[in-house]
């Protein structure tokens, strides 16, 4: 069997005749991609093991006592099944076989060059199944994760009847004034009627950083940093104003500039 990049954990072989089981046994010991080899002397067995150790490939006898291949899959749930090959003297069970989706279909006796085919079909499913299942998680993880709202890029400012659009960008600094937030642009001031920490979280962090539990500001707009005490600054915007820098959100800045203060 080529190499695919995959290696069988566990390769179940389900078959009441030992004959036939040893026949796939010995093929499967040739293999080096085949690792464990469970044996499964009748149907319900198989059930039990490919619930229990979950095996990567099944080569299951279509006839057997207990249950049948057919209804092991039945038992089972189709969606978790593994890889299956069914194996079989009796061909009109077939066209069945390939409607519960098998793998490939076997039918006694098989040569050796016959099943080789089959393990190479099996190896692309596998390379094709795990690439499948890892696009998968992605999916999973992608969907699990927050939406992610884009960083605002305009602030709608209702005032005196009029609404007026402020560009983020031109802010200077954010306070906050009560339950709302006072945006200072072009050394005016201008409310807006939203809380100043769920602005926080609307603003580009690249841009914003918060120096204050009651201030924001535009790091293009810190003109110089004075040290106060005890480790606080006060910061000196382009515009003349002033907010401290408190030590909880020194840090923040500091991961921000990528250097100390």
């Amino acid at each position: 069997m080529p190499q695919s990049g995959s290696e069988w954990l566990c390769v179940l072989v389900a078959d009441d005749e030992p004959p036939a089981r040893q026949r796939i046994l010995d093929l499967l010991r040739r293999d080096s991609q085949v690792g464990a080899i469970v044996e499964a002397p009748d149907g319900l067995s198989a059930v039990e093991i490919i619930q229990n150790r979950r095996p990567d490939l099944v080569f299951l006898d279509v006839q057997m006592p207990e249950l049948n291949g057919l209804e092991v899959i039945a038992k089972v749930g189709a969606e978790r099944m593994p890889l299956t090959v069914f194996v079989t003297a009796y061909d009109e069970h077939a066209i069945r076989a390939f409607e519960a989706n098998a793998l490939d279909y076997l039918l006694k006796p098989f040569s050796d060059e016959r099943f080789e085919v089959t393990m190479v079909r099996a190896g692309q499913r596998m390379d094709e199944r795990s690439m499948r299942e890892f696009g998968q998680r992605i999916l999973r993880m992608v969907s699990a994760a927050p939406a992610g709202e884009l960083p605002l890029d305009r602030l709608v400012v209702k005032s005196a009847g009029s609404t007026r659009f402020v560009r983020v960008a031109d802010i200077d600094w954010i306070e906050a004034a009560g339950v709302y937030a006072n945006l200072h642009v072009g050394g005016k001031e201008l409310l807006y009627r939203a809380a100043l920490n769920d602005l926080a979280e609307r603003l580009d962090p690249v841009r914003f950083v918060r120096v204050h539990r009651s201030a924001i500001v535009n790091i293009e707009s810190i003109l110089r940093l004075e040290p106060i005490s005890h480790g606080e600054f006060e910061v000196i915007l382009k515009d003349g104003s002033r907010s401290r820098i408190s030590r909880t959100y020194r840090t923040q800045l500091e991961k921000r500039l990528g250097q100390s203060l």
